[in-house]
């Protein structure tokens, strides 16, 4: 059923989905084979190490500290009401879709409530996949932790929390650079201005755009909004993974050519929830087409049988305008290095004089692969102007 569905995608749905973005169908075809024997092989060593003590340890930790981000989001936002008991009953994407990923019925800890119950949930049985970044990806990003921005940022806002465990030792990878990007609630990209998708303030705009390095529990937290849906793609948030990158601490940059690329995702979000956000302002602006997740291209590659790529989710307060709470757990294969693979792609770059088209990029009909194509030798900087209020 994925190869046939994948097949009966014509080459204008692709263009659709991204301007610029084109597969192969063949190729496609083999690199889910491929991804999918890696990931049998990586299955191995995750049982071969899922109940070592360290792994347990690093899973009583994430309980807690997830209760406690929870408990001090409904604080800061001055949240006492009861949470809203928010259910879905659908299956449209295989058997994720199927699962309640909404731990919102259950905020207001009992006595009889376990936290295990309501934050142990990983989501995926850290396999993660590896896809496309999409022709929008920005290399230079603003290390900082809060995203949203004071203009183009108006949305549903998301506390997102994402763990990374190597799939060979089922421990935390520790110092690794993430990156993430979204569109805003009416569908647009910050960083980018071509056709398809032209951001206000053009290549110098970097809204909803950061990175930042996983701690001693290989986790990164992000402050950004709900993303907004745009033609032919399903609602959804990028994230790409770093390694061994060099980072200048004096001036805030991250060194060109550095490191390796061990992973490149997409998370999805539940159709159900999606509705509930886009009925509050201003994604009710937002006049693109939707797709839903069974009739996206990429978020049925990123399911399979070991991975889910649904956040687990919780409202902080009894409506979802109050804010969500969103946690997942990723695996990733450390030695893995998708640098020059042809779903890793530069659109621009961002640097201490701004924003700058990458005019070699295959996302914007250049080169293939990695390569920074247009980017100057050196350093781009990860400081540039944006309001003091969001810097990390």
């Amino acid at each position: 059923m994925l190869f046939s569905k994948l097949l009966t995608l014509t080459a204008a749905t692709l263009a659709v989905a991204h301007p610029g973005e084109k597969h192969d169908h063949e190729a496609v075809k083999r690199e889910i084979r491929l991804r999918d024997a890696l990931a049998e092989q990586a299955r191995h060593g995750v049982n071969a190490c899922s109940n070592s003590v360290q792994a347990r340890q690093v899973q009583q930790r994430s309980v807690s500290r997830r209760a406690n981000t929870a408990r001090e989001l409904r604080s800061k936002k001055g949240v006492t009401a009861a949470p809203h008991k928010f259910r879905r009953n659908l299956a449209a994407l295989e058997k994720w879709e199927a699962i309640n990923h909404n731990r919102t019925g259950i905020v207001n800890y009992s006595p009889e409530t376990s936290e295990a119950d309501i934050f142990g949930a990983n989501t995926s049985s850290i396999l993660s996949p590896t896809i496309t970044d999409g022709p929008y990806y920005v290399w230079g990003e603003v290390i900082r932790q809060n995203v949203v921005e004071e203009e183009y940022c108006d949305g549903v806002d998301v506390f997102l929390e994402v763990q990374y465990i190597d799939v060979n030792t089922c421990l935390p990878v520790q110092g690794a650079l993430v990156d993430i990007w979204n569109a805003n609630a009416t569908g647009v990209y910050s960083g980018i201005s071509t056709s398809g998708n032209y951001a206000a303030d053009g290549w110098d705009s970097t809204y909803l755009r950061g990175i930042q390095e996983t701690d001693e529990d290989g986790v990164v937290t992000f402050q950004t909004i709900f993303p907004g849906h745009y033609d032919g793609r399903a609602t959804h948030t990028h994230l790409l993974t770093h390694l061994n990158s060099t980072i200048n601490r004096n001036n805030g940059t991250l060194q060109v050519g550095t490191g390796s690329v061990a992973h490149i995702g997409q998370l999805f979000w539940n159709e159900v929830l999606r509705t509930a956000v886009e009925n509050t302002y201003p994604y009710t602006t937002n006049t693109q087409d939707v797709t839903s997740n069974a009739d996206d291209m990429w978020s049925i590659e990123q399911a399979s049988s070991a991975y889910d790529p649904f956040p687990e989710f919780l409202y902080l307060g009894d409506r979802v305008e109050d804010g969500l709470f969103a946690w997942i757990q990723i695996g990733i294969n450390t030695t893995a290095d998708y640098t020059d693979n042809s779903y890793y792609s530069i659109a621009a770059y961002y640097d201490e004089t701004g924003g700058h088209e990458n005019t070699e990029s295959s996302a914007m009909g250049g080169g293939s692969g990695g390569g920074a194509g247009g980017a100057p030798s050196g350093s781009m900087s990860m400081s540039g102007p944006i309001p003091s209020s969001t810097a990390a």
